[in-house]
């Protein structure tokens, strides 16, 4: 018996399967993630809004990363800095995908520093900066699910995603697995801030990719919108 030439056939055929169970492993996995939580169903758009773009910026049928920087963008660098590095250089090759920047009318200059700054030689092909006036950028914000006021200055460290059908995406439980374990109370996640590079890094992250699989999924006819209204709602109950 020949066992060098019998070894070698049984090593061909390990390498062979071995691929095809990993995946088979893996196929059902993709149908049955927990999609991300509808967290706020009523977010206004932002049709009042100028940009520097010749088309139309909108949040409707778009994955937008939707952020305030206030009266002086400039003083927040660092938070769009890591936007910039964290999110928008990982996501900008998606279909869909934007980040639109709400500033005050008047905060051109700012902007510009602000750009001069923290984007090189970079595309922001989907980054966009809108204009608008206080009032315009409080109702926007007040559509938000959010725990926090905008305030005068009308600016947050917060970021939020806003889906195609402007829906605020989030979690309506946020706690890690070792609080589930403790039955600590619920809590939700429906902004991400941006000076916590490990949330952004992480959650955000971590949150895009599902949001981007479910509307894959859709454009497939495999995703199941039924079981994930379910969840939506069981957790809000909770929450309450």
């Amino acid at each position: 018996m020949n066992y060098k030439k019998i070894s070698r056939y049984v090593v061909l055929a390990v390498l062979f399967f071995l691929p095809v169970t990993f995946l088979l492993f893996l196929y059902p996995a993709t149908h049955n993630y927990t999609p991300l939580d509808i967290v706020n169903e009523s977010v206004l758009d932002i049709e009042g809004f100028t940009s520097e773009e010749e088309e139309r910026i909108l949040l409707k049928n778009h994955i937008t990363v939707l952020g305030f920087l206030g009266i002086n963008p400039i003083d927040n660098a660092v938070e769009v800095s890591n936007l910039k590095e964290l999110v928008y250089d990982k996501f900008k090759g998606f279909k869909k995908f934007q980040i639109v920047l709400v500033v005050p009318n008047g905060t051109e200059k700012s902007v510009e520093k602000l750009k001069e700054e923290v984007f090189t030689y970079e595309d922001l092909k989907f980054w966009h900066f809108v204009y608008g006036s206080p009032e315009q950028i409080q109702r926007v914000y007040a559509s938000l699910k959010t725990e926090e006021a905008l305030g005068s200055r009308l600016e947050t460290n917060k970021i939020f995603i806003v889906d195609k059908d402007l829906y605020q995406r989030g979690r309506f439980d946020d706690r890690e697995d070792r609080e589930k374990e403790k039955n600590n109370p619920v809590y939700g996640l429906y902004g991400y801030n941006t000076i916590e590079v490990a949330e952004i890094k992480n959650k955000m992250s971590d949150d895009l990719r599902i949001l981007f699989t479910e509307y894959r999924q859709k454009r497939k006819g495999e995703f199941d919108s039924t079981s994930r209204r379910e969840n939506d709602l069981k957790s809000s109950h909770e929450e309450e």
